[in-house]
């Protein structure tokens, strides 16, 4: 596999953002194969937030919802794995959702790990055991006293763009009477 081959069939230009500046070889890890389709014409930008994902930018790779149809399959691997790592934004497991890979590339996308769950994660649910995620609405039910603030939250008040206490899977925040409040996830069903 040479850089001309690769650079033949991705057109000069990133598979995964479009990009055509800095582009450069990029062996996707874990491949069954070794050949032109274990790898890919990467853009620094990409290769960078790749191997280490304390820089990612998800904005970034909102590119990955036209780079993910690609009949490439190290190509599909890296959307799959990117979005996978980037689920909790919300758009990526839409993306997800969509994305069809073969039983052999989808383990090959899973060989690293991406994707499992990890025991310590947090997990937000509410009251009938559904999960919560960011920008979610949910439905209080039942009436709380908001502390500090002097009124009571009414049962059945819809609490729109939630968000997650990253600390602690008893705690979402969201705006209640133009109040910023943390509400148990006991009290609330999504809606």
């Amino acid at each position: 596999m040479s850089l001309k081959e690769l650079q033949t069939r991705s057109g000069s230009v990133c598979e995964l953002c479009g990009a055509t500046e800095n582009l450069s070889i990029y062996d996707v890890p874990k491949s069954p194969n070794v050949g032109l389709d274990s790898s890919l014409l990467t853009c620094s930008v990409c290769k960078e937030q790749i191997e280490n994902s304390e820089i990612i930018d998800p904005n970034h790779w909102r590119c990955l919802n036209d780079s993910m149809w690609s009949q490439v399959p190290g190509v599909q691997v890296m959307a799959w794995r990117i979005l996978t790592r980037l689920r909790s934004e919300g758009w990526p497991q839409d993306l997800l959702d969509m994305l069809y890979l073969d039983d052999d590339t989808l383990a090959w996308a899973k060989a690293t790990g991406e994707g499992e769950e990890d025991n310590n994660t947090i997990k937000h649910v509410d009251s009938n055991g559904a999960t919560l995620n960011p920008g979610d609405s949910v439905v209080l039910i039942k009436d709380l006293d908001v502390k500090g603030a002097n009124f009571t939250a009414k049962r059945g008040t819809a609490v729109r763009n939630i968000s997650l206490v990253h600390d602690n899977a008893e705690h979402i925040e969201g705006r209640v009477n133009g109040q910023h409040i943390v509400i148990l996830t006991k009290y609330v069903k999504k809606s």
